[in-house]
């Protein structure tokens, strides 16, 4: 026993998430690691931004947690469990199990000397690295990307979708702003997914900032991820492992939504 953080997970939140994660293979001995404290902790790493060898003493140890971690990083738990929570979300308000409207957007961050790859986003004079995600109306991620900070706004976004792992088969458009503009992706979205690409611009008349009708989610949910200090800059060598601390910010948030919603 142990006194609880609170990033840990409730008995409601964990009843939601336990029938997603791995089940024991039937050869060899079953694993001994308890899931849901290794949940907890990779939930607590996110939301306070320490090392991995810095974790807390009365959880289980730090090369345990991180095994675990790039497993499922590699075999695409983490992935599927935001996406199954996601579409819980979705249905829990009333809405289609996929989305039809999608926003797409970039945020260029900075990264930690350990970081294995980077770049110099030179419009906004940052060296680093850069995350995409596509998400519904409700914000809610159905897609992320981590890249070198060089990488143009449409190679990004192709990449993303070209990585998709679940299909959208509902999707009908996908909003962006001005910096994913061009005829080539254009044709491509359409050849590819049968949607429309489509570029909000400002009216001429419009002076200083002015929220995007509808695009606006999407500037949301990087608020969101901003607020767990694991993601403030990226610390991460490999960058599918910074894609996997999107999705479990995403899915801490979720899975208090639905318990707030059922309760």
């Amino acid at each position: 026993m142990r006194q609880p953080y609170n990033t840990d997970l409730s008995n409601e939140e964990w009843e939601i998430i336990a029938p997603m994660m791995p089940k024991p293979s039937k050869l060899g001995r079953p694993p001994k690691t308890n899931f849901r404290e290794v949940l907890n902790e990779i939930f607590y790493i996110a939301k306070n931004g320490c090392t991995w060898e810095n974790l807390p003493h009365d959880l289980p140890t730090y090369s345990t947690i991180y095994f675990y971690f790039q497993r499922w990083t590699k075999t695409g738990v983490i992935a599927e469990i935001n996406y199954q929570i996601s579409t819980q979300v979705r249905l829990a308000d009333g809405r289609e199990a996929t989305p039809s409207l999608a926003s797409l957007d970039s945020q260029s961050i900075k990264t930690m000397d350990s970081a294995g790859s980077r770049g110099i986003d030179g419009g906004k004079k940052v060296k680093g690295r850069k995350r995409f995600i596509m998400v519904d109306t409700l914000g809610l991620v159905f897609g992320a990307l981590v890249c070198p900070a060089n990488v143009g706004e449409r190679a990004g976004a192709m990449r993303l979708l070209a990585n998709l792992k679940y299909p959208l088969r509902r999707l009908q458009k996908i909003l962006v702003d001005k910096g994913f503009s061009g005829e080539d992706i254009t044709q491509w979205v359409k050849d590819n997914f049968s949607c429309t690409w489509e570029v909000s611009k400002r009216s001429e008349s419009q002076k200083g900032f002015v929220v995007e009708s509808k695009r606006w989610v999407v500037e949301r949910t990087f608020a969101w991820i901003d607020k767990y200090r694991r993601l403030s800059k990226d610390y991460e060598f490999y960058e599918n492992i910074s894609e996997s601390f999107i999705y479990i910010a995403l899915i801490r948030k979720m899975l208090k939504n639905l318990t707030a919603v059922n309760s």
